[in-house]
């Protein structure tokens, strides 16, 4: 029996329209990055990015557990003496609420080429409205989550 390899001839990008509204962050960032990277598909190759693009909506109004909103931070630094900056979670949704579900999602790709890559076929938004009608996205409801 021979084993399957992919080609990037063989690769057909579909678009699929996640909601955010009361899901868990790191679950729902789980599911995401298995449709950025293609594992959902069964002609998955390691080598070949064949992962699909993903539009997220509402992405300011998911939940987490505990107490991880005043408890949970996002560290950044100048480079700087001193220059380590802390911003808690609920600071972070106050002024980007989309950059939580992008970090996440990004820190659980794989550190390669492909990352950035596959990044760019992410696309979140705060609220329910999107530009993407045209592309025709398929709806990911939650009794048949992908993936």
């Amino acid at each position: 029996m021979k084993s399957y390899v992919g080609k990037i001839s063989d690769v057909k990008r579909e678009w699929y329209l996640f909601d955010a509204n009361g899901k868990t962050l790191g679950r729902f960032a789980t599911k995401i990055a298995r449709v950025l990277t293609g594992k959902d598909k069964p002609t998955f190759t390691p080598h070949i990015d064949s992962g699909d693009f993903v539009i997220v909506v509402n992405a300011a109004s998911f939940r987490v557990t505990g107490k991880k909103m005043t408890d949970k931070f996002y560290y950044r630094h100048s480079g700087y003496p001193s220059g380590l900056k802390q911003t808690s979670l609920r600071d972070m949704l106050a002024k980007h609420p989309t950059r939580v579900l992008e970090l996440a999602v990004k820190r659980m790709l794989p550190k390669n080429r492909m990352q950035a890559r596959r990044m760019k076929r992410l696309m979140i938004y705060a609220d329910a409205n999107h530009p993407h009608q045209a592309q025709k996205p398929i709806v990911i409801e939650d009794s048949k989550t992908k993936g």
